[in-house]
């Protein structure tokens, strides 16, 4: 959940780590620190809050080094404060920057105080600090000393650590938590996320679990978890630097929301052709594994267990084939039942959500006939532990509430719906018919963003409300729940989604005329099922809000203010479509009301923590 950043270079890498630290801070901005060596003394600065926080503290107090750690948190053990900030350090010789749960820090922190070890922190990372200075006062070994301490914890992290008897290296060690080396010219990185180490270097080499690495300014050396050394590959990212600018839009959210045209484009692309889905692009041999499945799984966390939701109607409507979908930190501790042929589908934008990655590891465990990874990073721990790979090709997101990456899963399922289907009785012409519609998903998506300056007109009516309901029935109903998340998330406005037909079965108590109530309603065949629980509303003087479809007429009634979307939307392309003016509503409520639309308080954009 944290982010990390390391460099060892032959100029002053503190501006480096905190560009580093400001490209990582969706991953958790409670607070921000630096700590930097000369060979005598570790030089350290934190600040509770964010990076920027930081920076004033340097800008104050500057720093200067070519060899240094960095670390913004978000907050597992310890409260958010300076105290708790990373680096930790030990007997001002050692310090530490760490992303994960030690599990067993407790036992740890008994052992190390018998040891003569105090803390000065309530956090786990600590307790790693003094245990790898206790082995270096035993050895004078620095990459022994992180060898031996990383074999006595237990849980995942990803930490970088630096010693003052050799300034000039790094020790890196990662298990269950990413970490990556940046490989640069008479430099070198380390870092949580590519994304950190762009303007730097577009190269860089994947750790993988058990391996320690020591890295200096004019090389990389990596050893396995048996302590052998290992050869691990080096990648060129696709991602440059800019990629990560907000350019004329004021929020990366806003420019996420307005980039979801090419997004799904770009998803698209090369994966249909003449008509038809191309087998290919779920990966190598995806045909023959495709050809043997008779039910799917889908597992993921929030935004991405909301797609999960959508692609059931769709695999069961168009492919008659079971399809089952749970939260990853629910199916992690269940032994489920899998039936013969049943395809395993893991959903994450990051790739390196810990739920997620356990859920697909316990599922390499069970019985299915193979494992799909729909992500958005191709270097994720994901996509490489999974069978099968579709890429949703978003581009980078920075954004903590989750938007193309949302409609670019959408995308990415259609497509395995798609393939699915025309194994079990899809004609070529009814494929052509539903490809064709996913091609015009782009300009489509344009057409409903120009709606953006009449639904911000609209959030004024929701800015000052402290609850709010959604509704929709059918496939929009994950599209309502999805709408309302996005709404407590970056707005901090209590809300909640219901199957429509449910509102008599308990919520119809909530509605007053304080409670908003939003509904999405697009021309299919439960359209007037839903207006009649829209009526219900209206008739008890709520004000409802609908995004309906252009031939939905609700007759002159106060109570109801309606905003018609784009003519002629299919039922298959309607719950991508239908998500986005959630998103603008959202995302409008939220500026108004003046919260941090971008890093909303208590929530981090890829959860490496269980």
């Amino acid at each position: 959940m944290c982010g990390i950043v390391g460099a060892v270079a032959e100029r002053n890498v503190v501006p480096t780590l905190m560009e580093g630290l400001r490209r990582l801070e969706y991953r958790g901005y409670d607070s921000a620190g630096i700590a930097v060596s000369d060979g005598k003394d570790i030089r350290r600065l934190r600040r509770a809050g964010k990076v920027q926080e930081l920076q004033q503290a340097i800008d104050e107090n500057p720093l200067s080094a070519v060899c240094g750690i960095s670390h913004t948190r978000w907050a597992t053990h310890g409260v958010p404060n300076e105290a708790n900030a990373h680096p930790h350090v030990s007997e001002n010789h050692i310090a530490v920057v760490h992303n994960g749960i030690i599990e067993n820090f407790d036992s740890l922190r008994g052992e190390l105080r018998e040891s003569g070890y105090e803390f000065d922190s309530e956090t786990d990372t600590e307790a790693i600090a003094h245990c790898i200075h206790k082995h270096f006062t035993a050895t004078g070994d620095f990459l022994a000393a992180v060898q031996k301490a990383v074999q006595v914890l237990e849980g995942a992290y990803a930490i970088a650590v630096m010693n003052v008897s050799d300034p000039n290296r790094l020790v890196i060690a990662r298990q269950g938590a990413p970490a990556i080396v940046g490989i640069g010219e008479g430099e070198n990185f380390v870092a949580s996320d590519v994304a950190a180490l762009l303007p730097v270097t577009r190269n860089y080499i994947i750790l993988e679990d058990g391996d320690v690495a020591v890295v200096d300014s004019e090389s990389v050396e990596i050893y396995d978890r048996d302590g052998k050394k290992a050869d691990r590959p080096t990648t060129e990212s696709e991602l440059t630097a800019d990629s990560a600018e907000r350019g004329d839009f004021t929020h990366y959210m806003q420019k996420e929301i307005h980039e979801q045209a090419q997004a799904v484009a770009s998803t698209l692309e090369e994966r249909i052709a003449k008509g038809k889905v191309l087998d290919a692009a779920f990966g190598p041999g995806a045909a023959g594994i495709l050809n043997r499945i008779k039910g799917v799984h889908i597992v993921a966390c929030g935004t991405s267990y909301h797609a999960g939701l959508i692609a059931r109607y769709w695999i069961e409507d168009l492919c008659s084939l079971p399809c089952s979908v749970e939260i990853a930190s629910e199916y992690r501790y269940r032994s489920p039942a899998v039936p013969k042929n049943t395809l395993f589908v893991s959903i994450s934008q990051s790739g390196e959500t810990a739920d997620t990655l356990a859920a697909l590891r316990a599922a390499n465990e069970r019985k299915y006939v193979s494992t799909l990874a729909i992500c958005n990073v191709a270097e994720s721990s994901l996509v490489r532990e999974s069978d099968l790979i579709m890429m949703t090709r978003a581009g980078q997101e920075i954004g903590v509430a989750s938007t193309k990456a949302f409609t670019t899963q959408l995308a990415a399922l259609a497509l395995l719906t798609i393939s699915l289907a025309r194994r079990n009785g899809l004609s070529a012409h009814d494929e052509s018919v539903l490809v064709e519609q996913l091609n015009e998903l782009p300009n489509l998506i344009k057409a409903v963003l120009n709606l953006d300056p009449a639904i911000e007109a609209l959030a004024a009516h929701f800015s000052n409300k402290n609850h709010a309901l959604f509704l929709g029935r059918g496939v929009q109903n994950p599209v309502a729940m999805e709408g309302a998340l996005k709404l407590k998330e970056i707005s901090y406005i209590h809300a909640e989604a219901y199957a429509a037909g449910e509102l008599k079965h308990g919520p119809l108590a909530l509605v007053d005329d304080d409670m908003p109530v939003v509904a999405v309603a697009p021309d299919d065949d439960l359209l007037e099922k839903l207006k009649s629980n829209l009526h219900e509303v209206d008739a008890r003087g709520g004000k409802l809000f609908v995004f309906a479809d252009p031939r939905v007429q609700f007759g002159d009634r106060v109570g109801i203010q309606t905003m018609h979307m784009p003519a002629a939307i299919e039922d298959f392309q309607a719950p991508i479509l239908y998500t986005i003016p959630l998103q603008l509503l959202a995302y409008h409520v939220a500026v108004q009301k003046g919260t941090d639309v971008d890093q909303p308080r208590n929530l981090a954009k890829s959860v490496t923590v269980e």
